[in-house]
């Protein structure tokens, strides 16, 4: 097992930011590395840490302003080779189809439930993982 994962985490909002580090922890089970979270508020700082590369996993709010995160996941799976999966939040559970729009490996509801987003990030990144070993 990898010594770390590294997990990009969008969001305008500071308080989302927090939510997602709170609902990771260190690890969001036993049986995936630990995660290093690296926080973006803008999309040119998302394309940024893409382009460097070493990113597992994306969670991406879908409520961020002035881009969404719906919109920014469909662009980075149009345009990134090998787009990391993408873990989607959204505000509501009628967006799902908008969720499969954008082509979201992922998707759980604001406010975080801390078990519902570790456990959906956790399987994302056992895929992941899985892919590169």
């Amino acid at each position: 097992m990898q010594p770390t994962a590294t997990v990009l985490v969008y969001s305008d909002n500071a308080s989302t930011r927090e939510q997602i580090r709170l609902a990771t922890g260190r690890r969001p089970a036993a049986d995936v590395p630990a995660v290093e979270i690296i926080e973006c508020a803008t999309l040119p700082a998302v394309l940024k840490e893409l382009d460097r590369g070493g990113i597992d996993a994306c969670v991406l709010d879908g409520e961020a302003t002035p881009i969404g995160g719906m919109g920014v996941c469909r662009q980075l799976k149009d345009e990134i080779f090998q787009c990391p999966p993408v873990l989607l939040l959204m505000g509501r559970p009628q967006d799902a189809w908008l969720a499969t729009w954008s082509r979201a490996e992922a998707a759980v509801t604001l406010p975080v439930d801390p078990v519902e987003f570790a456990n959906s990030l956790a399987a994302l990144l056992r895929a992941r993982l899985a892919v590169e070993a």
